[in-house]
């Protein structure tokens, strides 16, 4: 072995490995300062380990553990014997700034990251139990609320970035809170919408819609869309994450369903992580496939080209695919 490679050998170390290994740990310090309410006393102002402890119920020793976690990896600053929140968990997990990704959180502490114990099966024998449609009362508003957190984004990018004005009325499929209806009906006052759900979904919809003004333009339908009758009269169709939970050939039947149930010209707009040809880009999509397969039993992630190649066998032109937000496209067809 020359010197050179002896050179490069020893540069090689197995800290990528341990850090990618206690990744797992560092998500789990997250989800529990979410829980014990760490960011949300502290958008209140700085607290010592004291207050902390009183505020939170959580014994002194151990509330200390998990705030000095969180100043590890960057969300709190620790300013003498005081703890404060920094600009990102100030921004998304006080309660108090322009978004709150709290529920999405507890979505991943309470239903994800138990469903991830099952990854090694689901990969060794190509599925995994579904959770949809099982979920209790408790876990259905967890999802949901989950769900409406990690897409605010692409809710707000696709009611900014989409020309609604052409339509009249717009059917939500698989909408979880309705929260992409709403988005678009606050910008168009003209267009009325439809939520087709299934039926614990659809409760948490309901209590959703009903705190929005917007609620009296939106009607909650229960049913499966592959077994029942999509609601008629509707010249726009959103199908938003809902792509990546099903298998190809379920896709395509859902293709078709939705197709037969409108005419000629109607826009579908498919909302997802739309992944390259090699399946690896965006980064989100890649690793988010484990999450859409442990969670939906048979998810997967898609390309824009497999999506596009479905469309066209089901009566459906591809007009557009254009990024939303973060890992999100929007692919725009329209029905033949």
């Amino acid at each position: 072995m020359t010197t050179a490679e002896q050179t490069t050998l020893s540069s090689i170390t197995p800290a990528p490995i341990l850090q990618l290994a206690m990744g797992f740990m560092a998500s789990k310090h997250l989800f529990v300062a979410n829980e014990i309410g760490l960011f949300q006393r502290l958008a209140a102002g700085p607290a010592t380990l004291d207050e902390l402890a009183q505020q939170t119920g959580v014994p002194r020793r151990t509330v200390r553990i998990s705030a000095d976690a969180m100043v590890t990896l960057g969300l709190v600053e620790k300013h003498g014997n005081q703890y404060r929140n920094g600009p990102v968990a100030a921004a998304y997990l006080g309660g108090q700034g322009p978004a709150d990704l709290r529920p999405l959180l507890r979505f991943w502490n309470r239903i994800s990251y138990q469903s991830w114990g099952q990854l090694e099966q689901a990969i060794r024998s190509g599925q995994a139990p579904t959770r949809h449609g099982t979920f209790s009362a408790e876990d259905q508003l967890i999802f949901s609320e989950g769900l409406e957190a990690f897409t605010a984004g692409s809710a707000v990018a696709l009611a900014a970035g989409y020309a609604f004005s052409r339509h009249h009325r717009i059917l939500d499929l698989g909408g979880g809170t309705g929260s992409f209806l709403l988005r678009v009906l606050r910008q168009h006052a003209g267009l009325r919408g439809t939520l087709f759900e299934l039926s614990g979904a659809a409760a948490v919809a309901r209590q959703r819609l009903g705190r929005e003004p917007e609620s009296a333009r939106v009607e909650v339908v229960v049913g499966d869309f592959f077994t029942d009758p999509l609601p008629s009269g509707h010249d726009a169709i959103i199908v938003a994450n809902i792509v990546h939970l099903f298998l190809p050939e379920q896709n395509r039947d859902l293709l078709k369903h939705t197709r037969a149930s409108v005419t000629a010209g109607a826009r579908l707009l498919i909302v997802d992580l739309l992944t390259d040809p090699t399946h690896t880009q965006p980064v989100e999509a890649a690793l988010a496939a484990g999450e859409f397969l442990v969670i939906a039993g048979h998810g997967d992630v898609y390309s824009d080209a497999e999506v596009r190649g479905w469309l066209q066998e089901t009566g459906w032109r591809p007009v557009e695919t254009k990024p939303l937000a973060g890992p999100t496209s929007l692919l725009v067809a329209e029905a033949i």
